[in-house]
């Protein structure tokens, strides 16, 4: 059962078709945790060229998705509210499985430490509890600008 739907993701997030990689929030505890899904569609954009005829969801894609859910968690803090969850690093990201067509990618970020506008969460992707990517993200919080 979804807590947030898609609608309700575009409401916390700025991204936008094609680059919102998040179908729906299962759990979700604002600045601590939040645990998305993203359901790995045969007709994805980024599939047609990565592979022909083998399709294989990119790993710099995994991590973005890693990164949306963890920015859910940052951005729906009452006082992140209609801000932008920036990359700042990305440390010891470890690839394990492909994620292929028909997966269903389940995005776990826990939010290990915030100071002023500057944070670092544990992401972690699996597909049917299977390890498919897991490292630490770094992030910072700042206004949207016109």
């Amino acid at each position: 059962m979804s807590l947030l739907t898609r609608s309700d993701i575009e409401a916390i997030l700025p991204h936008r078709e094609p680059f919102l990689l998040l179908d729906e929030i299962v759990e979700l505890e604002p600045g601590r945790r939040v645990v998305a899904r993203k359901h790995v569609a045969l007709d994805e954009w980024y599939l047609r060229g990565h592979f022909p005829g083998n399709p294989i969801m990119p790993g710099v894609l995994i991590v973005e998705a890693l990164a949306q859910a963890g920015a859910v968690g940052v951005l729906s803090e009452p006082q992140n509210r209609g801000k932008l969850a920036l990359f700042g690093g990305i440390d010891k990201l470890r690839f394990k499985r492909i994620v292929r067509p028909a997966d269903t990618l389940e995005l776990v970020c826990d939010l290990e430490h915030a100071r002023g506008p500057v944070g670092r969460g544990r992401g972690v992707a699996r597909v049917d509890g299977e390890l498919a990517a897991r490292g630490t993200l770094t992030f910072a919080v700042s206004e949207l600008s016109a």
